[in-house]
């Protein structure tokens, strides 16, 4: 009986990890999560997904070949296959590669977790049909991936497309990245609830987010809240719209997309999040490019393993630049569960 191959994506998140075996059509057999716990060391978490990652998938009767790993992380630099301090993470600077081939000797693959989103676009979501795009993730903090004429910009470093780290208010909020003001201390998961606060401690107004600790609240709670009406949360969703939409109208000067992709827990906000932004990045950009500008929710959001997908496109398209088509498993030993 023939084997499946498949990659396995990993998309590594502050809060959670994500990861699952894809083939290279984008069907996502078999997927899980682990809490990510970035406050303990690289060492102890891939211990841990490797754990869960053997116990989840060599119960199964399906047959696999496993032809390669690809990983989505905070700060990754892509050329060197390292994490470089990351800022949710407490890895310091680990080797990826080194550290995943203590446990499978397979090709490894390690780009920021936003590269890894834009690439799922292009393969499998709204992005098929577009060659300038920019991929915004809204989650614990907020990433991007830039795509110019149908490539990932990668930098000197792996570092290009830094979005969520430019400065949008002098002297403003402090970021775990040791500035103050950058973006996705504005506009992320984290971003709209210290947003939540702050509005709590100006307005009088009565408001159901007055009941719950900081530590209680979420994202969603917010925008639960904003639907029914709450004054502080569809406040805390225009002020939120109103820097990314301003911070984006900066970005489409440079790189002139066709485009905006919203990829995250956010964009799932809908009308909340997105008008705002609408609103803000017309009125805030250059003529030459007004109306021009697409502003988009991720498809890949219709699958619960979009994420997973993401990370795994980055290794199809590896393996496929470099392998002719079937000839995968020739000149090297392969996984097999």
């Amino acid at each position: 009986m023939s084997l499946t191959q498949v990659v396995l994506g990993i998309d590594i998140g502050g809060t959670n990890t994500f990861f699952g075996i894809v083939d290279e059509e984008g069907n996502c057999y078999l997927h899980d999560e682990i809490p990510t716990q970035g406050n303990l060391p690289a060492e102890s978490f891939f211990e841990r997904l490797f754990d869960s990652f053997r116990r989840k998938f060599e119960t199964r009767n399906d047959k696999f070949e496993l032809v390669g790993i690809s990983l989505g992380v905070p700060s990754a630099n892509h050329f060197k296959g390292t994490v470089e301090n990351p800022n949710n993470l407490n890895w310091g600077y680990i080797n990826v590669v080194e550290l995943i081939n203590k446990y499978y000797d397979l090709p490894v693959v390690v780009t920021n977790d936003a590269n890894a989103a834009a690439f799922g676009e292009m393969k499998y979501g709204a992005a098929k049909n577009f060659k300038n795009f920019i991929e915004i993730t809204l989650g614990t903090g907020l990433g991007s991936g830039l795509v110019v004429d149908g490539n990932i910009v990668y930098g000197q470093d792996g570092f290009a497309g830094e979005i969520g780290h430019t400065i949008v208010e002098e002297n403003g909020r402090y970021c775990g990245c040791g500035r103050r003001g950058c973006l996705e201390t504005y506009v992320s998961a984290t971003g709209i609830k210290r947003t939540v606060f702050e509005l709590l401690s100006i307005y009088h107004e009565d408001s159901c987010l007055r009941e719950y600790s900081y530590n209680s609240i979420n994202s969603k709670l917010i925008y639960e809240f904003a639907l029914k009406g709450d004054k502080v949360a569809n406040l805390a969703f225009e002020y939120t719209g109103k820097k990314l939409g301003r911070a984006l109208s900066n970005v489409v000067a440079h790189l002139n997309p066709e485009a905006i992709i919203l990829f995250g827990g956010l964009a799932l906000s809908g009308d909340l999040i997105l008008s705002p932004v609408q609103r803000h990045l017309e009125s805030s950009m250059l003529h030459l490019y007004k109306g021009k500008v697409k502003l988009l929710v991720s498809r890949l959001m219709n699958y619960d393993n979009a994420a997973i997908m993401g990370a795994a496109a980055i290794m199809w398209h590896k393996l496929k630049a470099v392998v002719p088509s079937g000839l995968l498993t020739e000149g090297k030993d392969k996984l097999k569960f």
